[in-house]
């Protein structure tokens, strides 16, 4: 990383500076997005600032940069010509108030950071051997909707997953599925493909949509409707998406094997279109 967008500087991440004060460092008060590039082309650039939007408005934060600037900003950061397949980092604060108070003046100008950092291809093994997932109750707030760096909750998820050899943890409220401590959730059962609806309880990935979206193009039949926590045990096929991880299989769910402990048909008929998609994001031709 060469430099990084700091308060509408590019600096030297060793020249960047922020307040303890901040409200972001106090608080987590504030919102951040992920967004990934191939090629030099960024894969669902507005749909994810459309999100960081909607993050911003219900954190009663103002955007601090128009449209425009934002992809001003996200381009330089990816370099030209652009380095490999990299993701953007960007981050919202409400800024640095005089006092540590939780009733923020009015007036503070909010702290913007954006870094850009490779993206790791994804391990050969996992085509053909999928992850392991455990299975936790939502232990979050009722915001889930709400991209916040309060992330308390998803580093213990993730640390009660490492704990256990699996990659993430599938959370769970009420005997419902709601989602990964850093992903969206399918799941493939009785040869249906459903996925939990959006609400408040759960963030509205774009890869989540994108999967949608590529489902509907290429005729694979799916439903947006509650998923219970049997239903997951029970799955045939179990898939997590998410900006940087794209559609991952889950094979093995609480140390018990997902269908026949292999990368189901339905998700690689799924990552088939995700790849292919991909390729035509890197050659701008989306």
């Amino acid at each position: 990383m060469n430099e990084l967008y700091l308060n509408g500087a590019f600096v030297p991440p060793e020249a960047a500076h922020i307040s303890v004060m901040d409200r972001g460092f106090l608080f987590g008060d504030g919102v951040y997005e992920v967004i990934p590039s191939y090629g030099g082309h960024f894969l669902g650039l507005e749909p994810h600032l459309d999100r960081l939007d909607a993050s911003l408005a219900a954190m009663r934060l103002d955007a601090p940069l128009a449209r425009e600037d934002w992809r001003t900003v996200l381009r330089r950061l990816i370099g030209e010509p652009p380095a490999a397949d990299q993701y953007v980092y960007l981050q919202v604060t409400r800024g640095t108030a005089p006092e540590r108070d939780h009733l923020c003046p009015e007036g503070v100008r909010p702290t913007v950071l954006a870094f850009a950092k490779p993206i790791k291809p994804r391990a050969p093994a996992i085509a053909e051997q999928g992850v392991a997932c455990i299975t936790h109750p939502d232990i979050r707030w009722l915001r889930g909707d709400i991209k916040s760096i309060s992330l308390a909750a998803a580093v213990l998820m993730r640390r009660e997953a490492a704990d256990a050899d699996a990659l993430e943890t599938i959370m769970h409220r009420d005997g419902w599925v709601t989602e990964g401590a850093v992903s969206n959730v399918f799941v493939v059962a009785g040869g249906a493909l459903m996925t939990p609806p959006k609400s408040r309880l759960l963030l509205s990935g774009i890869t989540r949509e994108m999967a949608l979206t590529l489902a509907h193009e290429h005729g694979l039949e799916f439903v947006e409707r509650p998923v219970a926590l049997d239903t997951l045990r029970a799955a045939d096929e179990i898939w997590l998406s998410s900006s940087t991880r794209e559609v991952l299989p889950v094979t093995r769910l609480d140390g018990e094997l997902v269908g026949d402990g292999r990368p189901g048909p339905l998700w690689r008929r799924m990552d088939a279109l995700y790849q292919d998609y991909k390729a035509r994001v890197r050659a701008g031709h989306v």
